[in-house]
């Protein structure tokens, strides 16, 4: 259990209308950048954006990015699952509004690693059989769409408290599933850098490994703020220096350190990007 993963901090979407993008998505410095096939395309762009995506990884098959698929009850999934597969520079399939551990097996079945994301009343109900399904990499939290699907008015403190519940349920069930860490929703106010901020470091301390990002200023933003700061990074490397002699309890900066908080530091200098 909780075995430590890659941590994402940052996912970029880019639409798949607009295939120029991608190249600069790509060096925007976010860590996972998913090309988008689903709310970001018009019904009737949405052939156009698959043939895009197609073209683009054809052209650039040393790029990897993932891909939002379209939900599984929409039309245009099959098909969309058919060019994930063709790919090896597809890395994972985002599942947009999953309900159910099947609907999971059906894009798993492309050979990639599946984020579901959890977007419904629904999805949250099933969320324990979504995370334990075959496939699954990591789970990710749409809040807009499940704000929309319970009634919730979105943007104010008792809304937030709502989903707070449904981000605690994302956690319990990546951990219970050995699951990479999950990403939190989209920030959807692009020009508001503080309120970003606050909420990757919600983000963070509530133990998310990173955010889902909508515009490439985001990306810088949502890293500084997972950063560590100096205290914290001298305090864990101080840790695993003193872990080093092998005992399994000793004592640093004045405070017992145990395996749970050798842990803890592990965490801290993995979010540092250092080797552990």
């Amino acid at each position: 259990m909780n075995t430590l993963k890659p941590i994402i901090r940052t996912a970029l979407f880019v639409p798949a209308t607009r295939p120029e993008r991608i190249p600069k998505a790509l060096v925007s410095g976010a860590d996972a950048v998913i090309v988008d096939l689903e709310d970001a395309v018009a019904e009737n762009l949405k052939s156009e954006a698959r043939s895009n995506l197609d073209a683009f990884l054809a052209a650039n098959p040393e790029a990897q990015v993932l891909v939002r698929i379209n939900a599984p009850l929409h039309a245009e999934q099959k098909a969309d699952l058919e060019v994930c597969r063709r790919h090896a520079g597809v890395i994972g399939v985002l599942l947009p509004k999953v309900e159910s551990a099947d609907q999971v097996a059906i894009a798993a079945a492309s050979g990639k690693p599946v984020w579901p994301i959890i977007e419904s009343a629904l999805g949250l109900q099933a969320l324990p059989t979504i995370a334990q399904a075959d496939g699954v990499e990591r789970l990710s939290f749409g809040a807009l769409d499940l704000g929309l699907d319970l009634g919730l008015n979105s943007g104010t403190a008792a809304a937030g408290r709502i989903l707070d519940q449904a981000r605690y349920a994302i956690l319990l069930q990546s951990s219970l599933a050995d699951l990479a860490s999950p990403l939190d929703s989209v920030f959807p106010d692009i020009k508001n850098p503080e309120g970003l901020a606050q909420m990757a470091a919600d983000a963070r301390d509530m133990g998310f490994g990173g955010m889902l990002c909508i515009h490439p200023a985001q990306v810088e933003v949502v890293h500084q703020t997972l950063m560590p700061d100096s205290d914290e990074l001298n305090w864990a490397q101080r840790v695993m220096s003193a872990s080093a002699s092998g005992e399994g309890v000793f004592v640093v900066d004045g405070q017992m350190v145990d395996a749970p908080v050798i842990g803890q530091a592990r965490r801290v200098l993995q979010r540092a990007g250092l080797t552990i």
